[in-house]
């Protein structure tokens, strides 16, 4: 019961922490004029590993831990992107870019 306690209270921190860590760069990114699309995958990655923390089990709780931490976000980060380049370019996916102008 104890570990349960400890997993939730330090995922609790670390997905709080990060998650305004990552909104801070998605708005920084914005203002810079760029669309913030490893700043989404961050986020996506804060936000699974924060439910996955809320699962029980240790498994669940190794997974979310991982998925906070920056530097080993980092590689969920790549290889989904890596999926979504192969993706679009067997045609799987497609991209498309819309502009306002005014």
């Amino acid at each position: 019961m104890l570990i349960i306690l400890i997993t939730a209270s330090l995922g609790a921190y670390l997905a709080k922490s990060q998650g305004f860590r990552v909104l801070r760069e998605i708005q920084e990114t914005m203002s810079r004029g760029y669309m913030p699309g490893n700043e989404l995958l961050h986020g996506f990655f804060v936000l699974v590993g924060s439910f996955a923390l809320l699962t029980p089990g240790f498994l669940s709780d190794i997974i979310g831990l991982t998925m906070l931490i920056p530097r080993m976000r980092e590689i969920y980060v790549e290889f989904t992107k890596g999926i979504i380049r192969k993706k679009i370019q067997s045609g799987q996916w497609q991209m498309r870019m819309y502009t306002n102008f005014r």
